[in-house]
């Protein structure tokens, strides 16, 4: 990893107060980016700016629903307005709502889409104009290990998951011949809030199907996207990263 080799460039982290967003936020800083992550409290992004404060870092934590149309325009004026148009984007928030296929709500269904897939619209659109105008710029969007294998349960942010990687493949035709780099990164299981809830017994069963025979770390998954935002990673385009202890090989 090459140190301070985005220095310049501002970073926009979405769902960055906890967990895997919150490691890429610190990971992107330490590369000498200007970091903003999104929460959508306020107790998030103090968080965020206590993080960033604490390591000297430079950058902030701004309130944005990515649910909403509103919350993410007036979101990304103020970052524009306070650190500059961002030139990294990582596409991160994103929730559960499991059920069984034939049990789940419309609400379910949909609170998922809106939140993992359409929110990429949302976020991307707008901050890819200015990429353009610039002629450099880096998307990389968190898809997960079910978008590629599906999970029983999960039809929803299964469907969510695999989505996210056609827009990115897609995306990355589109803007390729302005230096724009588009990519996804599908996770296993990493050790955030969501694992956290396993009992013993689930996770010895979780492990027993990672031929690492571990739960990945926040960090791992921070790790591949401060690769993929970095100058050695400027001819690699369109691909997914699978980051998952080899429970799953494509």
């Amino acid at each position: 990893m090459m140190m301070n080799s985005l220095t310049g460039k501002v970073a926009l982290i979405t769902g960055a107060s906890r967990g895997i967003g919150h490691a890429i936020l610190l990971g992107l800083a330490d590369m000498g980016a200007t970091v903003v992550g999104t929460a959508t409290s306020e107790m998030g992004t103090k968080t965020i700016h206590a993080a960033l404060s604490t390591k000297g870092y430079a950058g902030g934590g701004v309130i944005m629903d990515v649910r909403e149309d509103d919350s993410v325009a007036k979101a990304l004026a103020a970052i524009e307005e306070t650190y500059g148009a961002p030139a990294i984007v990582v596409n991160n928030a994103g929730i559960t709502a499991d059920n069984l296929f034939l049990r789940m709500k419309m609400e379910e269904w949909q609170a998922v889409m809106n939140t993992n897939l359409t929110a990429l619209y949302r976020v991307t659109k707008p901050c890819l104009r200015a990429m353009l105008k610039a002629h450099w710029g880096r998307i990389i969007n968190i898809s997960s290990v079910c978008g590629l294998t599906g999970n029983p349960g999960q039809v929803n942010y299964s469907a969510a998951k695999a989505g996210m990687i056609g827009f990115t493949k897609a995306l990355a035709l589109e803007v390729a011949s302005r230096n724009i780099t588009v990519n996804a990164i599908a996770p296993g299981f990493i050790g955030t809030d969501m694992t956290s809830v396993l009992n013993e017994a689930q996770q010895a069963q979780l492990k027993s199907t990672i031929p690492l025979q571990r739960i990945g770390r926040p960090e791992e998954i921070a790790a591949a996207v401060c690769f993929l935002a970095s100058p050695g990673a400027s001819y690699i385009t369109g691909e997914t990263l699978q980051v998952n202890g080899g429970m799953y090989m494509q």
